[in-house]
């Protein structure tokens, strides 16, 4: 199910735009807060968003999926769901932009110092020595003598 999985309107329906299958995260500015939401499928006129909270038929809502931020009418709700329309026809590849971009360079690579072990010094201090003498022995190792 991807971004290109186009659904046509049907003859009986209201809905002239084709329509895009998807499962994006995304978030509704609603009178009473910010709700998260799924984006399950979408046009260039609306959208059908799946949330707990759901704002009521008729409402306004600023639709926003990453930097995209979209004024919204609900036309209708049932249970988890909300069918938008939109203030202005828009370009859903806008909202789809992103994915399966890097945020980084493709040649830049992910820095894991930060999870290196630290290095083992031979000189410890007396407590340190005995502490991990007596860790030794309690899981059946046998540290070296001296210094």
């Amino acid at each position: 199910m991807g971004a290109e999985n186009y659904v046509n309107a049907s003859a009986g329906s209201k809905r002239s735009a084709k329509r895009a299958r998807v499962l994006l995260s995304a978030k509704l500015k609603t009178s009473f807060g910010e709700v998260d939401a799924r984006l399950r499928d979408m046009s260039r006129k609306g959208a059908l968003v799946e949330c707990i909270e759901v704002p009521a038929v008729g409402s306004k809502v600023v639709f926003v999926r990453g930097d995209v931020a979209i004024d919204a009418r609900v036309a209708w709700a049932a249970h988890d769901r909300v069918g938008l329309e939109f203030d202005q026809m828009i370009d859903e590849h806008d909202l789809l932009v992103h994915i399966g971009k890097p945020g980084k360079s493709a040649s830049a690579q992910p820095d894991y110092s930060m999870y290196r072990r630290p290095p083992v010094s031979r000189r410890m201090s007396t407590e340190e020595r005995n502490a991990a003498r007596a860790w030794s022995v309690a899981v059946g190792l046998n540290l070296p003598e001296g210094d």
